[in-house]
């Protein structure tokens, strides 16, 4: 026969043990009740032993209901927890005795619990709130590409109510393109609520521990329309503010010309003021077209043809056009990048010109070791090109970056914004200080490594 694994309950082992604490007691007044002599009447010896037996049974299962009863009522308590029923408190949560400090300690979590809950449901109904109202579409869907949210814009954008979206898989509903690819884009794509040029931006997260994805699309029209005016008006206000400067002074000397050819009587020199006023008219004629072409060239700035291209031999090749100052390299670890080397050996070549025009102005006042360094290092996935100079510095360096603003008499200010879109172009970036605690600039061209 196989040993019983059966197990006495706690009520019952307090139970149990209540009686054995009373044991020794009952033994004694038994042994005395049945065994003294001489011996009482039968029937005082029945009467209290009915009596003993009562008291003894007796206050052995008070014990064991004073010793359960508060042991229920927290089992009860925790479950009304675990159901979500934070309103239920226990009485007698007394902290001066130590089944009041376990009933105050529930009390208290199940305040804290309630709180918690009252602070999710008010959070949910805000964030409920805010997506309704909210004028960008939003949908999630779970692992299994089936659509489980979408919001009041989202259902307007697709042109279908919830229930007739929601449980259906992104090909059906014309979002399967948004769910592959780069998770933040341009989409390319007819909505039946709507047309227009719309931004993509695509994120996961979980829920219940299985992996969802959150498609937010906006409709980039109205931003790009503004956008494109202000261009525009950037546009038209730097055209129109180089074409007054040019065109003025040639109106002007063109007026005094043809003044001075209908005067019947001439000055001995008006030849040579023919000559001087013409001069002027094709310098500036010739400034503004230069202007045209810089302007031309910074707006056909084509995309880069990516390839291999090591970092050593690009250096070496800018340096080697540069003749008015030797520029030292410092040099740096053998890097490969991908990029278009053709542009960002002119994003170089542009700075390193610059770095040694102003070594030139310092040496010109005096500082005959100004030089130019050119060195390149690794930062985690990033390759930083350093050209460094011992020149004046920068002035301005609010307006490095503002399109054809220079302070070099024949600049067009178009060299530094064209680096930068190149940079930017590939991945990187181009940024230029003040050397920290000494005279010169710091150029630094960050692309990917």
């Amino acid at each position: 026969m196989p040993k019983s694994n059966r197990r006495f309950s706690h009520d019952q082992v307090v139970f149990f043990y209540a009686l054995l604490a009373g044991l020794p007691s009952v033994a004694v007044a038994m042994y005395f009740l049945w065994l003294d002599d001489p011996a009482p009447a039968a029937k005082i010896q029945w009467t209290f032993t009915l009596l003993i037996a009562g008291f003894w049974f007796g206050f052995a299962a008070a014990t064991r209901n004073r010793v359960v009863r508060p042991l229920q009522t927290m089992a009860n308590l925790l479950s009304a927890l675990r159901e979500g029923d934070f309103a239920v408190r226990a009485r007698g949560a007394r902290r001066d005795e130590a089944l009041g400090d376990v009933m105050f300690e529930i009390n208290t979590l199940s305040r804290t619990l309630q709180d918690q809950r009252l602070n999710a449901l008010e959070a949910t109904a805000l964030l409920r709130t805010v997506m309704e109202e909210i004028n960008i579409s939003i949908f999630a869907f779970d692992a299994d590409r089936k659509l489980r949210l979408a919001n009041q814009a989202a259902q307007l954008l697709l042109n279908k109510p919830a229930e007739r979206i929601l449980g259906r898989d992104a090909a059906e509903i014309g979002l399967a393109d948004c769910l592959d690819g780069e998770p933040t884009r341009l989409l390319q794509i007819t909505f039946p609520g709507g047309t227009g040029r719309w931004g993509m931006r695509r994120s996961q997260f979980r829920e219940g521990g299985r992996p969802h994805q959150l498609v937010v699309i906006a409709d980039l029209s109205r931003t790009l329309r503004e956008e494109e005016l202000l261009a525009w008006q950037r546009l038209v206000r730097v055209l129109g503010h180089e074409l007054n400067n040019s065109l003025a002074p040639i109106k002007s000397i063109a007026g005094s010309l043809s003044s001075l050819l209908r005067n019947p009587k001439r000055a001995p020199d008006w030849e040579d003021d023919m000559r001087s006023g013409l001069d002027i008219i094709a310098s500036r004629s010739e400034s503004l077209a230069r202007f045209m072409q810089a302007y031309a060239r910074l707006a056909r700035l084509p995309q880069p043809t990516v390839a291999p291209c090591e970092i050593t031999d690009l250096v070496h090749r800018v340096v080697a056009l540069e003749r008015r100052l030797p520029v030292r390299v410092l040099g740096g670890p053998n890097l490969t990048l991908a990029c278009d080397a053709a542009q960002i050996e002119q994003v170089l070549i542009n700075l390193v010109k610059n770095a040694v025009e102003a070594a030139l102005e310092q040496r010109a006042e005096g500082q005959a070791d100004a030089t130019v360094r050119l060195s390149w290092r690794r930062t985690g996935n990033v390759a930083e090109l350093l050209v460094e100079d011992d020149g004046p510095g920068i002035a301005q360096t609010s307006n490095l970056f503002v399109p054809f603003f220079t302070t070099k008499p024949e600049g067009s200010g178009i060299g530094l914004v064209l680096c930068r879109q190149i940079a930017e172009n590939h991945g990187g970036s181009l940024a230029l200080a003040n050397r920290p605690g000494d005279t010169g600039c710091l150029a630094t061209l960050r692309l990917p490594a």
